[in-house]
């Protein structure tokens, strides 16, 4: 019993775990970094734009500059 508590704690806390991702060392790797999350940006703000409005997933994807979360 305690074997599978204990495998069911451990695989719980690992799932919760982000993958790691190194920070960048280089000017070219944080140039590279900083690309990618402003692509990132506009294809967010590309989607928000053809979503409804009134949909959940709007709400949740999609919070308006300013407001607090």
């Amino acid at each position: 019993m305690s074997r599978i508590l204990t495998l069911l704690l451990a695989a719980a806390t690992l799932s919760a775990c982000a993958p790691y991702e190194p920070e960048p060392v280089s000017p070219y790797q944080w140039q590279q970094r900083q690309e990618r999350i402003e692509r990132q940006e506009a294809e967010r703000l590309r989607r928000c734009a053809t979503m409804d409005q009134q949909s959940e997933r709007y709400a949740r994807e999609c919070p308006r500059t300013g407001a607090s979360q």
